[in-house]
This record gives structure tokens, C-alpha cells and sequence, in this order.
């Protein structure tokens, strides 16, 4: 056996025995309330499928149709011969849906993020980044060779007492932060933020990856949330999430959005999302400008389980939107509540380090418009059972 993976391996044995190793579970059949994980049917509580919309009739349809139209592909970068019409269609669907001025797809949020923070920052300038980002936007800002100042997590005052010590010392400052922090379920004070980017006159950046689909009215996301439409620079987010489909957008100022174009690397260097994708996207915000039905149920669905857990003694966190966290503290409890929980028929996933810090792993419950409350009764009978055989209400 070749010794130049001893390491890997070793590695991977220390996490197995640590009770860091995650393993992956093996789905047969499309995302809902419901699924099929390895070979049996569970109650699902991991997705990120906020509005069901992942295997809504009309995406699945929208999405056949243009394939027939368009074929499985466009075989070629933006920039070369892979825009189509449709990506163009898009584009000018999100703008008006968010009420900006533009608005660019990439490959996914992750790719959105690491095409856009390189863009913007260079080795002269200085980025305020969250202590809590995602991991998208810490690889963003490491790419750009920007001045990384980590600020304290969605504290206004610590952000402009950060940019003070270090006023003068950067041609331009980028600040950026998520908009709901996807493991603890929180919200960015964007208001607050922005009124410390205007005073300053630093470019605002905000990844809405978990607040589209979920915040704002018909789920139009943070800034239309805090009403800072115009305000806020720069908006990124996911078509993987509450769209149900995959993707990534940047929105807001026609300057920047034109500026990605032309020097964002993932555009300009790897082939555009499929036509199906992007018909089914287009087809989630045809659903969404209809009605805020699903949106109005996913709350209705989050605010309950969240009362319900509480009242059985779970600490929930501080979630302000329908991630739930259910707090454990160490990884091996966490993983061993995740396995009672998928014995029960309930899929939950345990989150530890290093997506969250040691000592504060979880499992992360994600509640959806496609739950209804006989399945949401179910999930917490189950957490209830297992909760009380780990000890831990």
C-alpha cells in the first residue's frame, strides 16, 4: 500500500475515532417532506428545500420543456458562445423580482461568492468580513489577497470600531456578511450595516444564500426585509435552497453586475448553469410573484416546531428564521442522536466541527413548506423519545 497516503488515512481515523467523520447518506428519491435514505422511507429534516419547490409540478415541467428546447447543456463559457436567451431571461427576472437595477447568474452561491469578492478586492484593500461568514466568502476573500478584518459577530459597533483603526490604510474596503447564518439561524443587522458602510463609503456586500425564499414579502430576501432596496451594493445568493434547483445569482448596482462580466473568473472561465436549470428557476419566481402562500406556511410550520421544542426543554439557539438548531454541545452526542433519530424515521443530520466551533455541535433541523403538522407532531415526538433516552431533556 502506497505510503504517500498514510497521512489521508491517519487522518481519516482520527476523525472516525473523534466523532468528526461524516458520513454520507445515500438518497433514492426526489427532495420533500418525505424521503428515501438508504433504502428506507424517513421524514426529512435536513434539507434546505424551504418552499417544497424542488419537486413542484411546474418546475419539473418547466424544466422538460426547455430541454427540448435548449438540450442538456450550453457547451461553452458566457463570454464565448454559452449565453442563451434564457440565462439572459433570468438574469432580468431576479433584477426585477428583487428590485435592482442588475443581476448576474453563476454556477452556484459558492461560485458567486468566489467569483465576486476577487473581483471587488485586491492586495490594496481591506475587507470586513463577519467572524461567522460562510465558508464561500472566507475562500473568497482569501483568493482576492485582500486585507481580511474579521469583526465580531453581527456587532455594528465592533464593524465601524474595526474600520476606524484602520481608516488610511486601504485604497478601497469591502464589507460583507451573510444575511441568515445558515447554522445558527440568525439575521444580519443589515440596516445597521449600512448605515456604517454609507458614512464611510465602503462598498456592501450581503450573501442572502438563506434569506430568499424565506425572508422579506413573498420571500424577496434581507433587503427587501430591512427595506434597503437600492442601498445595499451587492446581493448574492443560491438557487439551491428555497428555489429548489442550483445556482448562484449576484444582484444590485449595474456597475458591479457589469464589472462580473468581464472579471468574474467562474463566469468567465467555466460553463453556464443548464437550460433546464434555469427554466425551473424562472419557474419558482413565476410561483413566488403569484401568491406568498408557501412562504406564509414555512413560517407558520417553523414558528411552531420551534414553540413545541422549546416547550420540551430543547435549547433552540437564537434562530430568527425557520433553521432550527438543536443544541448538543459535543459531536459524538450529536452523531448518536442523529442515528436515534433515523432508527425512529427521522432524518436529521448532526453538524459539528469544523462547520460549527468544537463544543457546540448540533443537529440542525430545517423546516419546510412541504411539512404538515401531522409530520411536524411526528418529528417531535421523535426528538422527545430520544431526547429523554441521551439525557438530554
Amino acid at each position: 500500500m502506497a505510503k504517500r497516503f498514510d497521512w489521508i488515512r491517519k487522518e481519516i481515523k482520527e476523525l472516525k475515532s473523534s466523532g468528526f467523520y461524516n458520513k454520507i447518506r445515500r438518497l433514492s428519491s426526489p427532495q420533500g417532506a418525505w424521503l428515501v435514505v438508504d433504502s428506507r422511507k424517513v421524514l426529512n429534516f435536513c434539507s434546505n428545500n424551504y418552499l417544497g419547490l424542488a419537486n413542484h409540478p411546474r418546475m419539473i415541467r418547466a424544466a422538460k420543456e426547455a430541454m427540448d428546447q435548449y438540450g442538456v447543456g450550453p457547451a461553452a463559457v458566457r463570454t464565448i458562445a454559452g449565453t442563451m436567451d434564457i440565462h439572459l431571461e433570468l438574469e432580468q427576472r431576479v433584477a426585477a423580482f428583487k428590485n435592482v437595477q442588475a443581476a448576474i447568474s453563476f454556477q452556484s452561491g459558492f461560485a458567486a461568492n468566489m467569483g465576486t469578492i476577487p473581483a471587488l478586492a485586491g492586495k490594496e484593500d481591506a475587507i470586513f468580513s463577519d467572524e461567522l461568514n460562510h465558508a464561500s466568502i472566507i475562500d473568497g476573500c482569501r483568493l482576492s489577497d485582500a486585507r481580511i478584518v474579521r469583526y465580531s459577530h453581527c456587532n455594528p459597533t465592533q464593524l465601524e470600531q474595526v474600520i476606524k483603526e484602520n481608516e488610511g490604510t486601504y485604497r478601497r474596503g469591502l464589507i460583507v456578511t451573510d444575511g441568515v447564518f445558515s447554522m445558527d439561524g440568525d439575521v444580519a443587522p443589515l440596516d445597521k450595516i449600512y448605515k456604517i458602510a454609507e458614512a464611510n463609503d465602503i462598498l456592501l456586500m450581503v450573501d442572502d444564500a438563506h434569506g430568499e425564499g424565506v425572508l422579506g414579502k413573498g420571500g424577496r430576501g434581507i433587503v427587501d426585509h430591512f427595506n434597503l432596496h437600492g442601498k445595499v451594493d451587492i446581493e448574492v445568493g443560491t438557487f439551491s435552497k428555497a428555489f429548489g434547483v442550483v445556482g448562484g445569482i449576484v444582484a444590485g448596482n449595474a456597475n458591479v453586475v457589469e464589472w462580473l462580466s468581464q472579471r468574474g473568473r467562474p463566469f468567465l472561465f467555466s460553463s453556464a448553469v443548464t437550460p433546464q436549470d434555469v427554466a425551473a428557476c424562472i419557474a419558482a419566481i413565476d410561483i413566488l410573484e403569484e401568491s406568498t402562500e408557501l412562504v406564509d406556511r414555512l413560517w407558520d410550520n417553523a414558528n411552531y416546531f420551534k414553540k413545541e421544542m422549546s416547550k420540551l426543554g430543547f435549547d433552540t439557539g437564537k434562530s430568527q428564521t425557520p433553521i432550527t438548531p438543536v443544541m448538543l454541545g459535543e459531536a459524538p452526542l450529536a452523531q448518536q442522536f442523529s442515528r436515534d433519530l433515523f432508527e425512529a424515521g427521522i432524518f436529521a443530520t448532526s453538524i459539528g466541527f469544523p462547520t460549527v466551533p468544537k463544543g457546540k455541535a448540533r443537529i440542525r433541523v430545517m423546516i419546510s413548506a412541504a411539512h404538515n403538522k401531522e409530520d411536524l407532531n411526528k418529528g417531535l415526538g421523535a426528538f422527545m423519545n430520544v431526547g429523554k433516552s441521551l439525557g438530554v431533556i
